[in-house]
């Protein structure tokens, strides 16, 4: 499994339950990387999208104890539903994408984390924990820096030197 998402120089990683930034290139490598596979997250993720509709073209795993049941998202209302459920899919396909709380839960048990880093504070509101000054984590990869609409963006990958079994 691995982990998804862009932050800022402190690690911020979103505003009022929504993105900090418009990066059209970010947007594009987190769609090329997703699209296809399986995304999880956690019931506020997915009220923050358009009319509160799953991704598409996905399959979405949404952590939602008191949600209902859904046709178009997988709906479970415990992490071990939720890791039974997770199971299920290649690891390499499975992809946490927020919020806050899922990534802190899940991080333990993500291979890999594909950070989006912005060159900018956007005044965050939810942070993601600095891989930099985690010891189970080293950076394996960091693109040349990317300027996207007045922003520069480089493209990262952490691994985790301890990954959980789940």
């Amino acid at each position: 499994m691995k982990a998804i998402l862009h932050a800022d120089k402190d690690w911020g990683i979103g505003k009022n339950n929504g993105l900090m930034f418009k990066i059209p290139a970010d947007m594009k490598f987190f769609r090329e990387t997703t699209t296809g596979n399986v995304v999880v997250m956690g019931s506020n993720t997915l009220k923050s999208f358009p009319g509160g509709n799953p991704l598409k073209n996905r399959v979405n795993l949404v952590l939602y104890p008191d949600g209902e049941k859904r046709d178009d998202c997988v709906v479970l209302s415990s992490l071990e539903e939720l890791f039974a459920e997770i199971k299920k899919y290649p690891a390499e396909k499975v992809f946490v994408i927020g919020g806050m709380m899922m990534y802190k839960t899940l991080l333990p048990y993500c291979e890999e984390v594909l950070v989006t880093k912005v060159d900018a504070v956007g005044d965050a509101d939810a942070f993601f924990e600095n891989l930099d000054k985690n010891e189970n984590f080293k950076c394996v990869y960091e693109s040349e820096p990317v300027e996207t609409n007045g922003y520069t963006v480089k493209f990262t990958t952490y691994k985790n030197l301890s990954v959980k079994p789940l």
